[in-house]
């Protein structure tokens, strides 16, 4: 297998700079996300930041599926954490993993 080139890494370093800054702005401004915001906070020019995300929705589907991915994983340790055999108790585990990770999310949340 290929090592990842230079410039591959240093645009996906990027991207999650962009993804971290907008997470920022998720917590105070809401969905409200304005890339010149983002743009600004970065030190770039906002046309810059389509090289990255053509546009503002797409940023916001990158942020959506990191939630979800997170959530979910959230659920799982929880389900794999508990007795196999006790179905309630995955249940309510699955459920209290899903509430305490929205209450440490919610700006992500708010987004799912």
């Amino acid at each position: 297998m290929v090592a990842p080139s230079l410039r591959a890494r240093v645009r996906a370093g990027m991207i999650e700079e962009i993804k971290t800054v907008a997470r920022r702005h998720l917590d105070t401004d809401g969905a409200n996300l304005s890339l010149r915001a983002v743009a600004r906070d970065l030190g770039m020019v906002s046309s810059a930041i389509y090289r990255y995300f053509p546009s503002r929705d797409d940023l916001l589907t990158a942020l959506i599926l990191e939630a979800y991915d997170a959530l979910g994983d959230a659920v799982e340790a929880a389900d794999a954490a508990a007795d196999q055999a006790d179905l309630r108790g995955r249940w309510l585990a699955a459920c209290r993993a899903a509430r305490a990770w929205a209450l440490a999310h919610p700006a992500e949340y708010a987004l799912l």
